[in-house]
C-alpha cells in the first residue's frame, strides 16, 4: 500500500509507548504539541490515499472494536489488537470506515484486512498541513501498556 506520510504526536493515553521512526519509504514529521503530557511520537497518523485497504500493523489478536463518537459528533470506527510480541499491551486503530474483525479474531500484520479504507474525517486534522491537496484521509495508530493508568485530562467529554 502506498504511505504518503507519518505524522507523530502526542497520544491521549499516559500508558502510550513512543515509537521509534525506522528508515521507511514514507516521509515522517513530528507534529507540534498538543499539550497532552505524553512522548511526542506515542501516537501515529498514516496517510494513505482513500482506496487503500487497511491491514494490521501487527500479529496477534484482536480485543475489541466497533463504532465510537469521535470529538463528540462523528461516528469513527476503532480496534484494539493485543500484540503477540506484547501479551497484555494494546495497538489502538481508529480513523476507519467498515470494521471487518471483531473480538478474539487472530490478525497477522501486513495481510489482514482490518477495513476497506480510512475515514475521510470532515475537518482539518493536524497532518494535513503537511499533505498535499486535497488531503488523503490517515489511520491513528497507538501502542498502549494498560498497565499505567490514564490521568483523564481536565475539560475532557461531551
Amino acid at each position: 500500500a502506498t504511505v504518503e506520510l507519518i505524522g507523530f504526536h502526542e497520544a491521549g493515553h499516559d500508558g502510550s509507548k513512543q515509537q521509534q521512526v525506522l528508515d521507511t519509504a514514507a516521509p515522517t514529521v513530528t507534529l507540534e504539541t498538543r499539550g497532552r503530557g505524553t512522548g511526542s511520537r506515542t501516537a501515529a497518523d498514516i496517510v494513505v490515499p482513500p482506496d487503500t485497504e487497511i491491514r494490521s500493523p501487527v500479529t496477534g489478536t484482536v480485543v475489541r472494536g466497533g463504532t465510537y463518537v469521535l470529538y463528540c459528533d462523528y461516528s469513527d470506527d476503532f480496534v484494539v489488537i493485543e500484540p503477540d510480541a506484547r501479551p497484555g499491551w494494546e495497538v489502538k486503530m481508529f480513523h476507519f470506515d467498515g470494521l471487518q474483525v471483531g473480538a478474539g479474531d487472530r490478525v497477522v500484520a501486513g495481510v489482514t484486512v482490518i477495513a476497506p479504507r480510512a475515514t475521510p474525517l470532515p475537518f482539518e486534522s493536524q497532518v494535513d498541513e503537511f499533505t498535499a491537496e486535497p488531503s488523503n484521509p490517515h489511520v491513528h495508530v497507538e501502542v498502549i501498556d494498560p498497565s499505567i493508568p490514564d490521568i483523564p485530562t481536565p475539560g475532557g467529554g461531551c
